[in-house]
């Protein structure tokens, strides 16, 4: 092979070579621990729902916070016979189902037949504005992530909890 065909055959090799080296070696060093999170379920703190959702349901956060700019994960617990009404988000929604099942169905009307069950390990992606609703007939926990600021809008407004009157307190 002459010395002209074997440079013209791995020119674009070495080339290659030199590009992935730059790239990776102008990346700084990861610096401390604070931007990795590992936890196990001893380590969730969970409270009540957030107002937004009808009462009964528990939630942590598990990284970032839904309510500022960036990406976020909690999870929400909720109860057997648990139903939440139409709704949207102002982005893509990502639940998976960690315990129990969970059903969800696209819509602005709620319709219990129109539901798909997502048991342990379902996944839904609903994309921004999409209107839905989800159920668990026996209780459930799921994962959702997304990118903050994090809302729920529901189609109709008299469904939303946080618009809804509170019982008085017992005397």
């Amino acid at each position: 092979m002459t010395p002209s065909l074997l440079l013209r055959r791995t020119a674009p090799l070495a080339l290659l070579a030199v590009a992935v080296w730059a790239q990776t070696e102008s990346k700084p060093a990861p610096t401390g621990h604070s931007d990795h999170i590992m936890k196990v379920d001893a380590d969730l703190t969970w409270k009540d729902g957030p107002p937004s959702l009808p009462a009964g349901a528990k939630m942590t956060v598990l990284e970032g916070n839904p309510s500022e700019t960036g990406p976020f994960t909690m999870r929400i617990k909720v109860p057997a016979n648990y139903k939440i009404p139409p709704h949207h988000h102002p982005a893509d929604e990502h639940v998976t189902v960690l315990s129990g099942s969970f059903s969800m169905g696209l819509g602005e009307t709620f319709d219990e037949k129109k539901v798909k069950d997502l048991p342990l390990g379902g996944f839904a992606v609903m994309k921004t504005g999409t209107r839905h609703f989800a159920m668990s007939r026996e209780g459930a926990t799921v994962q959702i992530h997304g990118m903050g600021p994090w809302g729920i809008t529901y189609v109709n407004p008299t469904d939303d909890p946080r618009t809804q009157a509170k019982p008085a307190p017992a005397k």
